[in-house]
């Protein structure tokens, strides 16, 4: 496999980082991904350090950081700044668990809401399309 990850076209680039072309592109002109320079009449080469780059920037998306905060996090990933790291993720975790909350709200609403449908017989006003209208 280290062999495998020098000298690579963006195409084959993309593909060991698990992303299309266009993916490798916007990273590009977002700056998380450097475009290296091209041979005179030759074609972008890219190594293992940058297919290591690109699966950072989607581990981090996996996780629900924003560009923005990838980018502020590849600014710190020689490992010195972890207070500042943390701040970051401590941040992300907090949106998080909001938005857990939110879901579980929203899931016991509509457990709730498909609970009265199912008791609901005949020609009666369906409750959750009652429901929905009163807002």
């Amino acid at each position: 496999m280290e062999t495998e990850l020098r000298n690579l076209t963006i195409g084959a680039f993309a593909n060991a980082g698990g992303v299309n072309v266009e993916t490798i592109r916007f990273y590009q002109r977002r700056g998380l991904l450097a475009e290296p320079d091209r041979p005179y009449g030759g074609v972008r080469r890219y190594g293992r350090a940058d297919v290591e780059r690109v699966r950072f920037v989607k581990s981090a998306q996996r996780l629900g950081f924003s560009l923005d905060e990838v980018a502020q996090l590849l600014k710190l990933e020689d490992g010195t700044h972890c207070s500042e790291a943390a701040e970051l993720a401590a941040a992300r975790l907090t949106d998080v668990r909001a938005r857990l909350a939110d879901l579980m709200r929203m899931e016991s609403a509509l457990s709730n809401l498909v609970s009265e449908c199912d008791r609901q017989q005949g020609n009666v006003s369906c409750p959750l399309i009652a429901s929905l209208h009163c807002g």
